[in-house]
Formats: C-alpha cells, sequence, structure tokens
C-alpha cells in the first residue's frame, strides 16, 4: 500500500463501520478463534497495522458455494473489513476482467509476489485423463494448482470439493476428482476447510490469525484448523440435552419435532462430525441446520457425500463411541468421551506462536493433543 494510504480506521469510517464495531468484530473473531479476551486488542492491531496480504483465489470443479459463503457476510461485513487488509489479486467469479485479461492478472500477481501470496483454492482438481476434464485457459487445473500452490506463502483449501473431492470425487468418480492434498502431493503450509460450503466465518478467522500472528493455526491430522474443527457438534449442540434425556424427533414435523428434540433418529451425523456450527452459525449467526430443525449432513466429514449418505437414516455407529448401541447407550456414553479442548488448542496455538506478556501459560504448560478419531 502507498505510505500516505489512509489508516484502516478511516478507511472503515469511510464505509460507515465505527471504531466500536470493528472492535466488536475483533472480539467476535477472537472467541472464533478460542483465544483469551486480551487477544483482542491485538487483533485490532495487527488489522490495522499489517501490510496488505496477497491473495490468489483459485476455483476449479465447484458450485461456488464457498465464494458465495464469503460474499454473504453483512454488517460489518468480512468483506468490508477483511479485504481492507487483504488485495484479492485474482479470483474469476467476481473480478472485473474476463478471459485473457482475467488470466494476465494472475500472472501479474504471481510475477508481483513471489512466495508472498496467499492462495485459496475453491473446488476438486479432476486427474484422470491428464486433467483435461477441468480447463482453464488452455491450462489443466492439475498443472495451475500445481504452479500457483508451489509458490505461494500459504494454502487454504476451502469447501469439500477442494479438501478431498468433495461432490464430484464421489463414486464412481468419472473423473479422478481429488482434493488439493492429493492433487499437489507433499504440499506445505496446507490449511484445510471443509464444508458445503465452509463457514465464511473460519475463513475470516484463518486469515486473520495468519495477520496477527504470522503463522497458521494449530491443525489436526487432516489439516483443518483445531479452533473450528476441534469439536463434535454432538458436544455443544442445542439439543444435546433431548439427546441425553431420550427425546428424539420419530416424524418429520411431529410434535417432538415441533418441540425441538434431538434429530439423532431422522440422520442426524452431529454425533460423528467435527465443527463449530452450534458456536458460530450461518448467515451471521441467524441460525444453523440443527437450530432450523433439518439434521447435520457431516458435511465437514471425510467423503461425506459417500460416506454420510442415506442422510435420513439413522446411523449405525457412532465413531468415537465404539459401540453398537441405542441413541439412549451412546448418549450415555458420551458423556464423558469426548474431551472439550478446543479452547486448549487456541490458547496454544496463539502461546506457541507468540508469547504474550499477559498470557497466562507458556507452551510447555499447555498439553496439545489432537482427537485421535475425526468424523
Amino acid at each position: 500500500m502507498p505510505t500516505d494510504a489512509p489508516s484502516l480506521e478511516a478507511r472503515l469510517a469511510a464505509r460507515g463501520i465505527s471504531r466500536r464495531q470493528f472492535l466488536k468484530f475483533c472480539g467476535v473473531l477472537t472467541a472464533t478463534l478460542a483465544l483469551p479476551e486480551f487477544y483482542a486488542p491485538k487483533i485490532a492491531h495487527a488489522l490495522e497495522t499489517a501490510p496488505r496480504l496477497p491473495v490468489v483465489w483459485l476455483e476449479f470443479q465447484d458450485c461456488a458455494g464457498n465464494t458465495e459463503s464469503f460474499l454473504r457476510a453483512s454488517a460489518p461485513s468480512v468483506a468490508e473489513i477483511v479485504l481492507e487488509q487483504i488485495s484479492l489479486e485474482y479470483h474469476e467469479t467476481i473480478m472485473a476482467p474476463a478471459g485473457h485479461a482475467a488470466e494476465k492478472s494472475l500472472e501479474q500477481a504471481l510475477e508481483k509476489y513471489p512466495g508472498q501470496y496467499v492462495v485459496i483454492v475453491e473446488g476438486s482438481i479432476p486427474t484422470k485423463e491428464d486433467g483435461i476434464y477441468c480447463v482453464i485457459g488452455g491450462q489443466t487445473a492439475m498443472s495451475i494448482a500445481d504452479r500457483v500452490c508451489r509458490g505461494a506463502l500459504a494454502t487454504i483449501a476451502v469447501g469439500a470439493c477442494a479438501w478431498d473431492g468433495g461432490w464430484p470425487g464421489a463414486s464412481p468418480n468419472p473423473t479422478g476428482a481429488v482434493g488439493v492434498k492429493s492433487a499437489v502431493p507433499g504440499l506445505k503450509n496446507l490449511v484445510n476447510m471443509p464444508g458445503c460450503p465452509m463457514n465464511v466465518v473460519n475463513l475470516t478467522a484463518a486469515l486473520v490469525h495468519f495477520l496477527t500472528f504470522k503463522e497458521l493455526p494449530a491443525l489436526d491430522q487432516e489439516g483443518r484448523p483445531l479452533f473450528a474443527y476441534g469439536q463434535l457438534i454432538h458436544n455443544n449442540c442445542e439439543r444435546r440435552g433431548h439427546f441425553d434425556a431420550g427425546r428424539f424427533v420419530e416424524t418429520w414435523g411431529d410434535e417432538s419435532h415441533r418441540l425441538g428434540y434431538c434429530l439423532y433418529k431422522m440422520g442426524c451425523k452431529g454425533p460423528q462430525t467435527y465443527s463449530n456450527c452450534p458456536a458460530v452459525g450461518w448467515n451471521d449467526g441467524t441460525s444453523w441446520p440443527i437450530g432450523a430443525g433439518h439434521g447435520c449432513v457431516g458435511c465437514m466429514s471425510p467423503h461425506f457425500w459417500d460416506n454420510t449418505v442415506p442422510v435420513y437414516q439413522r446411523l449405525p455407529n457412532i465413531e468415537g463411541f465404539g459401540v453398537e448401541a441405542t441413541a439412549d447407550q451412546v448418549g450415555l456414553a458420551a458423556l464423558g468421551v469426548v474431551a472439550a479442548g478446543v479452547a486448549v488448542h487456541g490458547v496454544a496455538s496463539a502461546v506457541r506462536a507468540k508469547n504474550s506478556p499477559q498470557a497466562p501459560h507458556d507452551a510447555s504448560e499447555v498439553n496439545v493433543q489432537a482427537p485421535t478419531k475425526k468424523g
């Protein structure tokens, strides 16, 4: 940015966003990252002072759902705040140039910011027949992803398709669609943010973490940020009390459904899916699928199009509990089995990144262990 550019505060004010709204936004992101509240001013300072981060957004075999999620945040919007501190150099869906002019923008970004940009990948990457099932500007998605991702500071795979192939990669997978990890093997600094689509709150939090601590957030063994994918939905579900009490919806639209009973018997995949959906919600926290009366479909889980169907069929076995049991038995087992550790992971990540004089622990005092099984 030019040295005489207006401050972030001035630019936000020009968009009608007050200082109070900005600090509230930083507080929300602090909570999303599972950090202590005293990190909020640190995040605010980082957003106000960090150089703009060049971002390249690639789309391959996708429905543009993650782009839609990114654009659907509102007052003060993710775009209004985070885009003030990132420079979206290339995004074929929302950029003004088209055709060869658009591809020129990509090449200019790669030349101008070698090894300094973050690439966000949306959509799966076909590998059969040398990748001919997705060609952009005469280049296959395989070749584009390999070149752009290997030259990036970090890569963020957003959505189920970019994570493990998603719907295009579901059986029988005629195009050989895979996620970024398989298409660009050995890639360093890769963050997976599955979902159909991913939640824009989590993407924003990951970018803010990078701007604040100059490193990626702590990840689980699947490469997913622990702050967003470190807890079973079942643990924090607003219907969990009904599950433990044995109160279940038996038929769509019945009295138990109207009373908000547990959706486990209707096929809800919350007991095997790791996500912070209950905490952050969707559409700016307005609601989320289970809150709206529909069971979780497990879209944050590996190969969910193959592994969590039929959508409305009750889970035969709940991974992590090790039982073929009734819902009541599973509920009793669940009470003491899955530990609530995401806050610890978030604190450990921040402390490990930047020791703060106010921090209550140092890295050696925090036990950081990712869950051994993930859904």
